[in-house]
């Protein structure tokens, strides 16, 4: 389904309280604003982004990579093991 939001005075967005409802979204929330590589722009929630996030570097390290595994990494490379 397609919106619309309108930018009111001082650059801010309403969103549609459709859309707010479905994300959980309430007043006072912080979203993440991403430029997309079309020259869009896309509306995140932090928890969207982060899992994002979390996604691409599952993709990178594999999903078995953990902060204690890059550590002992880190310290193999530094001569502390």
């Amino acid at each position: 389904m397609t919106y619309h939001a309108k930018v009111i005075a001082g650059g801010k967005v309403v969103i549609p309280a459709e859309i707010r409802r479905e994300l959980g979204i309430k007043d006072g929330d912080t979203l993440v604003v991403d430029r997309s590589e079309s020259g869009g722009v896309r509306f995140m929630t932090f928890e969207q982004a982060v899992q994002a996030s979390q996604a691409k570097a599952r993709a990178i390290f594999g999903a078995n990579y953990t902060v204690d595994t890059f550590l002992q990494e880190r310290r193999a490379d530094w001569g502390e093991e």
